[in-house]
């Protein structure tokens, strides 16, 4: 497939907006599924997964590939839950553009802020869909409007609708300047064209000239013949539209009711006509871990090969399927792959085209399509795999800090390995998403982005693995360090299986800069002292570090120096000065003045200037630091810390004074002393 005839697209919009309904018809229209399935009775082609059907929302990004107008469209569904940023996030990261649906009632709601901002992070360029035309309250001119107030985009319709809510008919098309209404006698799948009916013509001709000017402020050629009063060609706009829209200047818009059959077609086309290939977009940056500089990777299928793992996702009988995106070269079938990052080899058994939950077998993959990979066992999300000749890893992708966590544990002991092997499943899938083993309690306690993001995993390991487990309640890691510089000396006398053992050291502990890390040194060098004794007093403490001061939770920022030894050369063994230290660095520990520490969190708040006062004091409410705030075009971004245990429940608070527009990001920032 020539590179010109392909898309890799992303549908993306707030929850409950029609975007897996969009792509259903979009997979109706270009023969991919031969039946409508409809959301609403849990048929959707898309959402496949049990939880997806039942809940009605769509939680992972399943890629399909369709044709249209001779075109490959590889799609990428998103998810429009604020919890699931991560899956929208990955799925951005690897597309050239994308269509934003929005609903013809809601507008721009805030999920819709928050992928339109990824999306800008990416410089994705898009085309607009306002959906839901046909629904009471429905109204496209508004829904402009706030892609204007709210995004700061700059939406230009190509199209305007005949009417609305009930007596919603069809579209004028500005281009063609033409009436297209949808036979729903089979399905929409037959367009009927007509001239502009008199009434609405002057509307018509208003808007078709706000199209043009919009063009012509970036088109010579169009401006020339506007000024002129002559008719411009429809091969000309299309052109300019497209230009403009890779340069994202503007974003073309487009009215339809996905669930009524209306309006589909028409976004195929645009996908085809104005979204990029993938040699149109800016060539991939990479790191080149040899030369340790920055490269680009220009999207070629003769060049060495190099993709990116963008999901992993457990399949029971295939085992994990890895979708790949490629930028440079091609690799084939039954042939072996070098995962950068991890630095070995992986047999890739089969590649597969996939149709949601279908797929086809292909004999190899090329530089700018998207393919799944069978049989590469220990690849994660955000590896780069590529040829060893040519060692480069792609910009890893960003993934915000979980930031809650709960306990969990099997109801009984049998089912205890089969949940730490279902956990590490789901890491593998999903990079905000971890599993760690408290090694006091023995408790497994889980991370995520959010309560709902937690029990949706929590239920898929209880339904899709069938493991049988508890959940507890949220809790927060605190840590402990040392206040103050303390000099202890301390002895070791022990008889063990009859012989005598001997050992003496003497510390010094010191607290470090908060940040720093643990550190151990040795300030003596006596002679004839064994490299195992040393050896020795530095794991006893090392080791000591994890086990806490007088909490039990990890030590960090603390300072170790070994400032003498009492070596006996018949009695002291590397065991006992193990032990040693060990008991030497617990018991200056306690002297230092210890401090428990808390996680604080470094919060980006993104909110409308209308609620900039609400959110910030939401914060300070909560005992977090505001740092400063910038403004955007429509938003304000607050920049502010605070401790992690005051942030449960933020995300509601939030929602609540917000009138559910803003929206936080949470990224660990450092320890400091629990108030």
């Amino acid at each position: 497939m020539d590179l010109s005839r392909m898309r890799n697209i992303g549908i993306m919009a707030h929850i409950d907006a029609g975007k897996t309904t969009t792509t259903e018809r979009i997979l109706y229209y270009s023969g991919k599924s031969y039946k409508i399935g409809e959301v609403d009775d849990g048929e959707a082609t898309m959402d496949w997964m049990e939880q997806e059907q039942e809940r009605g929302i769509t939680i992972t990004s399943a890629a399909t590939t369709t044709f249209w107008r001779d075109h490959q469209i590889n799609i990428i569904d998103t998810p429009g839950h604020v919890d699931f940023t991560a899956e929208v996030e990955r799925s951005l990261r690897v597309l050239d553009g994308a269509v934003a649906v929005f609903c013809a009632v809601g507008g721009v709601e805030p999920q819709s802020e928050t992928v339109w901002h990824q999306a800008d992070r990416y410089q994705v360029p898009r085309i607009a869909y306002v959906n839901k035309m046909d629904r009471l309250g429905a109204d496209y001119f508004a829904v402009l409007e706030d892609m204007k107030e709210k995004l700061g985009a700059n939406p230009v319709p190509v199209m305007i609708p005949i009417g609305k809510e009930s007596a919603f008919e069809g579209a004028i098309d500005l281009i063609a300047m033409e009436e297209l209404r949808w036979d729903q006698e089979d399905n929409g799948q037959t367009i009927v064209r007509s001239p502009i009916d008199a009434a609405r013509r002057s509307e018509a001709e208003a808007w078709r000239e706000k199209l043009l000017d919009a063009l012509a402020s970036h088109d010579d050629a169009i401006t020339e013949l506007f000024l002129g009063g002559e008719e411009i060609p429809a091969d000309l706009m299309r052109s300019a539209i497209r230009a403009q829209t890779l340069a994202r200047h503007i974003v073309p818009t487009f009215c339809g009711a996905s669930r009524r059959n209306v309006g589909v077609q028409s976004v195929l086309d645009a996908v085809v006509d104005y979204l990029p290939a993938p040699d149109e977009v800016p060539p991939a940056k990479a790191h080149h871990l040899k030369k340790e500089t920055e490269i680009d990777v220009p999207c070629d299928p003769s060049g060495d090969p190099l993709g990116l793992v963008f999901k992993v996702q457990h399949d029971r009988e295939a085992g994990p399927l890895c979708f790949v995106r490629m930028y440079s070269g091609s690799l084939r079938t039954a042939g072996t792959v070098y995962n950068v990052a991890m630095k070995k080899r992986e047999r890739v058994t089969r590649i597969l085209r996939m149709h949601a939950n279908r797929s086809e077998a292909i004999e190899e993959v090329k530089a700018g399509d998207i393919a799944v990979f069978v049989g590469m066992k220990g690849a994660r999300t955000g590896d780069t795999v590529g040829s060893e000749g040519w060692p480069v890893v792609l910009e890893r992708m960003h993934f915000p800090e979980p930031v809650i966590s709960v306990a969990i544990e099997p109801k009984t002991l049998s089912d205890r390995d089969k949940l730490k092997d279902t956990l590490e499943v789901l890491q593998r899938e999903d990079p905000t998403f971890t599993a760690k083993e408290n090694d006091e309690t023995g408790q497994l306690v889980i991370s995520g982005m959010g309560e709902l993001h937690l029990d949706v995993l929590v239920t898929r390991a209880i339904r899709e693995f069938k493991v049988d487990a508890r959940v507890g309640n949220p809790q927060v890691s605190y840590r402990e360090s040392v206040t103050k510089a303390v000099e202890h000396s301390q002895e070791f006398r022990k008889v063990i299986a009859g012989k005598e053992n001997v050992a003496g050291v003497k510390l010094r502990v010191e607290p470090l800069p908060r940040g720093t890390g643990n550190r151990y040194e040795r300030a003596v060098r006596e002679r004839g002292v064994p490299d195992e004794i040393w050896d020795a007093i530095e794991r006893g403490v090392t080791n000591a570090f994890a086990g806490g001061i007088q909490f039990g939770y990890p030590a960090v920022d603390v300072g170790v120096t070994l400032v003498g030894i009492e070596y006996d050369e018949l009695l002291s063994t590397p065991l006992a000065f193990e032990a040693c230290g060990a008991m030497g660095y617990d018991e200056a520990a306690r002297k230092a003045d210890p401090v428990m520490l808390e996680p604080v969190m470094k919060v980006d708040i993104m909110t409308p200037k209308d609620f900039l006062g609400e959110s910030m004091s939401l914060v300070t409410q909560r005992g977090g630091l505001i740092h400063g705030a910038d403004s955007k075009a429509a938003i304000e971004v607050v920049h502010a810390e605070a401790p992690l245990a005051a942030m449960f429940g933020f995300t509601t608070s939030l929602r609540s004074v917000s009138q559910g527009r803003a929206s936080f990001s949470m990224e660990f920032s450092h320890f400091e002393k629990k108030r």
